[in-house]
C-alpha cells in the first residue's frame, strides 16, 4: 500500500494468510539458535509436555505480523516501537495462520502508528492477540 501517517484512518484492517511448515521451523531454529526439543518433530521430550505435537516459534508467527505491517499496513518502511503479544494456543506445522491488524490510534504529530494484533488458525480459533506501536518513516 505504502500509505503516510495522513492515509491511515482508525479501523483500517489488513490481513495475510501463511501455513507454516517444518522446514520453516527448522529454519527459524537455526538462524536463532534456538533448539528448544518442543519445536522439533523428532523429539520425545515434548511428548511429555501439554502439546500434542512440536510447536511453531512464537518468533516465526510473529514474522507474519511484521510482514502485515511492511507489505500492507502500512505498507512501507517503519519502525517497530512497541510490541505486546499474549499466545493463547499453539501454532502447529501445517496450520493455515491469518494475522489481522486494525489500526486503533493515529498519532500525527510523533508518526505513530498503533495497531490490533489478532492472528488465528483454519478453525478460527484465535492463537495470538496483542498490539504493536510503529514509527512510520517519511519518505524523506
Amino acid at each position: 500500500m505504502n500509505l503516510s501517517t495522513s492515509e491511515l484512518f482508525i479501523g483500517q484492517i489488513a490481513r495475510l494468510r501463511r501455513i507454516f511448515t517444518e522446514d520453516d521451523v527448522q529454519q527459524c531454529n537455526e538462524l536463532t539458535k534456538d533448539f528448544n526439543p518442543i519445536y522439533q518433530r523428532n523429539e520425545d521430550s515434548w511428548k511429555n509436555h501439554r502439546y500434542s505435537q512440536p510447536i511453531v516459534p512464537g518468533m516465526l508467527v510473529e514474522g507474519l505480523v511484521t510482514q502485515v505491517i511492511t507489505d500492507k499496513l502500512p505498507g512501507r518502511a517503519c519502525v517497530l516501537l512497541q510490541k505486546e503479544m499474549i499466545y493463547y494456543h499453539p501454532v502447529h506445522a501445517g496450520d493455515v495462520i491469518t494475522a489481522e491488524l486494525t489500526i486503533i490510534d493515529v498519532n500525527l504529530e510523533r508518526n505513530w502508528v498503533t495497531q490490533k494484533v489478532t492472528c488465528f488458525n483454519q478453525n478460527g480459533t484465535e492463537v495470538i492477540k496483542g498490539q504493536v506501536v510503529l514509527f512510520v518513516l517519511s519518505e524523506r
